[in-house]
């Protein structure tokens, strides 16, 4: 079994974390209130994880969400990520999730539509919120029907969610819908 590995890295909205084990990313987390809270919930997660420095291939990922986090078209979707034990449907959601371009978006039931379970769409939201790879996997990218931001469970919540979709360049972030490319009556 792999030691997991982290390290914290400052970048616009605050101090986040990326956690690998070998070549795989298995997490990243949003800012906490402080970088030791930050550190803190990295070592409640990952019990094994120790901080270091990243090696190059991290420290690459690492560069790659400073620059999306600066306001660069950026693609992540090649990063390669370790869900774990994370459910089969949560799995597949996630990889739906991926393939939003960086300044669109997504409702939880188009996701649970392309997924071929058109009724799941809470059972989307579920998983977007248990999401361990935040950024990577998208999942603020993802909307409740009608353009809604929903929760986010990440620290600062839904106006964090906000934060990254301005910092994206999402389509009227603060004035309605931020939808892309989609009917926007539909869920």
């Amino acid at each position: 079994m792999t030691t997991a590995h982290f390290t914290l890295f400052d970048t616009p909205i605050g101090t986040c974390s990326l956690v690998w084990k070998g070549d795989k990313v298995v997490g990243l987390r949003l800012p906490e209130a402080s970088p030791a809270a930050t550190r803190a919930r990295i070592e409640r997660r990952w019990l094994d994880a120790g901080e270091q420095a990243p090696p190059p291939a991290m420290q690459a990922v690492i560069d790659r969400v400073l620059k999306l986090l600066a306001g660069e078209k950026i693609d992540l979707g090649d990063v390669p990520l370790d869900f774990g034990e994370s459910p089969d449907f949560h799995k597949r959601a996630y990889a739906v999730a991926r393939t939003i371009p960086a300044g669109q978006t997504m409702t939880y039931g188009e996701i649970a539509k392309r997924l071929g379970e058109p009724h799941e769409s809470r059972e989307v939201g579920q998983a977007m919120g248990k999401n361990p790879i935040a950024i990577i996997m998208p999942c603020h990218r993802v909307l409740g029907a009608d353009g809604k931001m929903g929760g986010f469970s990440a620290n600062g919540g839904v106006a964090t969610k906000r934060r990254i979709l301005e910092i994206e360049g999402a389509a009227a972030v603060s004035a309605g819908p931020l939808f892309a490319g989609h009917d926007q009556r539909r869920g």
